[in-house]
């Protein structure tokens, strides 16, 4: 019998698919099947989406099974995961199931995988099935190329923390205006606001990329004319980047950006009354410099990270969040 290639575990992350979630919710395929044709969608791309996965599953399953010890976890158990030190961990995709392994992960290689390239993009996830064995073959002898990415920290004055690959969340839980006291170096205001959102270089393509493209849409109806404003000018406009971050070192430019040594808060939609203001509604948090917000939100105030409502932590009535660069990196192979 043939004795595995290495001893180190290897822990491969799935979740579910849209099918198994509709089975979950409605009981029996024949039944989810009735659910999603009443809508007049087509229920057969929930089967195949379903069946190229389970088959992506599978070889995943037997090509690590050759490597050495394979175990197998479920996206909602990896919160609670304790990962061991020598623990390689591939993520069977999509790239948000790599962002919420990789904030849980404790510096471990992490490895996305694209099960389905026909259907997903895959920014994170630079390989397929296919490439399993000897993508992990070569993490074991170190011949792979590791991407460090710093993640945001929002670590609350009760001890608790939360960590974003992408971003942070601070707000009302509902679509009520969120109160709190915002605190920048020696700027302190107090705001009323949709909530607050702190980006990190990987995340600079999401969530805080749509912010910046609102504000230049409107300012530039406001004046009349086109105006555009990325992630990335904000990026090499800053002069503690070096020349390597800005041309993006030996990958592309954006890769480059996924270990910025900042992070970026937007205030959504300030509101200034006789009792909040509105003039830091846009900064940069350094390591020497975080953000500080205090709650001032009797219920449902929330910090949540990556775009996961159920990751969160209550951040009510006199929590004070720091939020700040995170002390571990993530660890991308690519």
């Amino acid at each position: 019998m043939n004795s595995p290639l290495t001893e180190r575990k290897i822990i491969l992350i799935k979740r579910r698919t849209r099918l198994e979630e509709l089975v979950v919710r409605y009981n029996t395929v024949q039944q989810a099947e009735f659910y999603i044709e009443r809508l007049g969608a087509d229920f057969g791309e929930y089967v195949q989406e379903d069946k190229v996965y389970r088959e992506a599953l599978n070889t995943a399953v037997s090509e690590l099974t050759a490597i050495g010890r394979v175990q197998t976890l479920e996206r909602e158990h990896v919160p609670n995961f304790i990962f061991g030190q020598e623990d390689i961990i591939v993520v069977l995709g999509q790239d948000g199931l790599v962002a919420n392994t990789l904030k849980y992960a404790a510096g471990q290689p992490l490895i996305g995988v694209n099960p389905d390239p026909g259907r997903w993009d895959g920014v994170l996830l630079p390989f397929t099935v296919k490439d399993i064995r000897l993508i992990v073959q070569d993490v074991i002898h170190h011949r792979r190329q590791i991407q460090e990415v710093t993640l945001a920290k929002a670590q609350l004055n009760d001890g608790q923390c939360l960590y974003g690959v992408n971003d942070l969340f601070v707000g009302r839980r509902t679509h009520v205006s969120a109160r709190y006291q915002l605190k920048m170096g020696q700027m302190m205001e107090q705001q009323s606001s949709s909530g607050v959102i702190i980006s990190t270089g990987l995340g600079s393509t999401g969530w805080f990329k749509s912010v910046l493209a609102g504000a230049a849409g409107i300012v530039g109806s406001v004046l009349q004319q086109p105006l555009t404003l990325s992630p990335g000018d904000i990026h090499n406009a800053n002069p503690k980047s070096t020349e390597t971050d800005r041309q993006g070192g030996n990958g592309p430019q954006s890769r480059a950006m996924w270990n910025s040594s900042n992070l970026y808060f937007t205030v959504r939609e300030p509101f200034p009354s006789r009792t909040t203001t509105t003039e830091l509604v846009f900064g940069r948090i350094e390591r020497h410099e975080p953000l500080r917000i205090i709650s001032q939100m009797p219920e449902d105030g929330v910090i949540f990270s990556d775009g996961i409502e159920s990751d969160y932590l209550e951040f009510n009535s006199g929590i004070e969040a720091m939020i700040g660069i995170a002390e571990e990196k993530g660890h991308l192979v690519v």
